[in-house]
């Protein structure tokens, strides 16, 4: 992924309002982060724990989308994220919520998705975060990132559908 700037990542929001994608917390340390290594940007937001916020590339230029963190449950379970198929334990995978964009988003249609809970999936298919388990594949890193790429991609044209 090309690095991003905290203009262009407020620019791609799509469901929220232009008020809203203003007032979001966009972390200050953009230059410090993996770019190279990351297939979307995803960050939590530090004064809020139910909300997350993710920035990809699409064919049409960049694509934000706010997220709502379900409470966990407190239970221990084991959990795979649906982007990544990387498994955590405990509250290592989140379902995470977005609110639709254009006109069924603001009569409350939502789509959701569990998803890595720090939003670090990029790393955990590179291995360069570590987390509870992957699968045993035989595909390559390549087809990984392309798995995930598609995946990422069908839970956002879910949202903007």
């Amino acid at each position: 992924m090309l690095p991003l700037t905290e203009p262009a990542i407020r620019a791609a929001f799509v469901n929220c309002t232009k008020g809203e994608a203003r007032r979001l917390a966009v972390p200050k340390d953009l230059a410090e982060r993996p770019w190279g290594d990351l297939d979307f940007f995803g960050w939590r937001d530090p004064a809020a724990a139910e909300r997350a916020y993710l920035v990809a590339e699409s064919g049409t230029g960049l694509v934000g989308v706010a997220l709502r963190v379900a409470p966990q449950t407190g239970r221990v379970r084991r959990s795979m994220c649906s982007l990544c198929l990387t498994t955590h334990t405990g509250d290592g995978v989140s379902l995470m919520t977005a609110r639709k964009a254009g006109r069924s988003g603001r009569q409350g249609d939502s789509v959701g998705a569990y998803l890595c809970t720090d939003l670090a999936c990029s790393l955990y298919l590179r291995g360069k975060k570590d987390a509870g388990r992957r699968l045993d594949e035989t595909i390559t890193l390549a087809e990984k990132i392309e798995r995930t790429d598609a995946a990422l991609a069908a839970f956002l044209r879910r949202v903007m559908d």
